[in-house]
């Protein structure tokens, strides 16, 4: 998933993003899969470790991401990275202590709960590159996981955090944003910043 406000800015950085970026595109066949349930006896393997190392490097290239599943980089594995620059972005919502942050790991990801109230939010992604639509998302999202040493947690969300959740669990389903996006538009990085996500 890609944040908005963090778009075009240097024009050198987005085109080094675009030529060393390794995220697929939409016609890439495995964002079309449902991805698989990474083994337990897997988790912390030197395989699986290499995976989410390329994950987050691809996520750390693209100035604009935020999160980032497996199957955009061609694994077709239920994982998924929120980069520690949400923090950044809502710091309101996770305090002032913003060095000691780090990529949030997601590994076998369930959505154990969400709100009934939703909303309307702007939405585009890395595998979809320039389009950004409107998406119905729910508010709060409550996901279980294992980490990168298997150890089962939950981590409850809301605002951009539970709309990355369900992003990215979208994306381990083979479902882009546009499958369920409205008023679709095409937004070049050289053009102005605008707000949302």
């Amino acid at each position: 998933m890609k944040n908005k406000e963090n778009e075009g800015g240097n024009k050198k950085n987005s085109e080094r993003n675009t030529k060393v970026s390794t995220v697929l595109q939409k016609d890439s066949p495995v964002l079309r899969s449902v991805a698989e349930m990474v083994k337990l006896e897997e988790i912390g393997t030197s395989k699986i470790d290499r995976i989410i190392k390329r994950m987050q490097k691809a996520l750390e290239i693209e100035d604009d991401g935020v999160a980032i599943a497996a199957p955009q980089i061609g694994e077709s594995l239920r994982i998924f990275v929120v980069s520690k620059r949400v923090y950044e972005i809502e710091k309101k919502n996770f305090g002032e202590d913003l060095k000691s942050k780090k990529d949030m790991v997601f590994i076998n990801p369930e959505i154990m709960g969400k709100s009934k109230k939703s909303q309307i939010v702007e939405e585009g992604c890395l595998s979809v590159r320039w389009l950004y639509g409107r998406v119905k998302r729910v508010e709060k999202v409550k996901v279980r996981a294992c980490d990168q040493n298997g150890k089962i947690f939950t981590f409850g969300g809301s605002g951009l955090m539970a709309q990355i959740f369900q992003h990215e669990i979208d994306h381990l389903n083979g479902i882009l944003f546009t499958d369920k996006a409205t008023n679709l538009k095409e937004i070049p990085p050289n053009q102005e910043k605008n707000k949302g996500v």
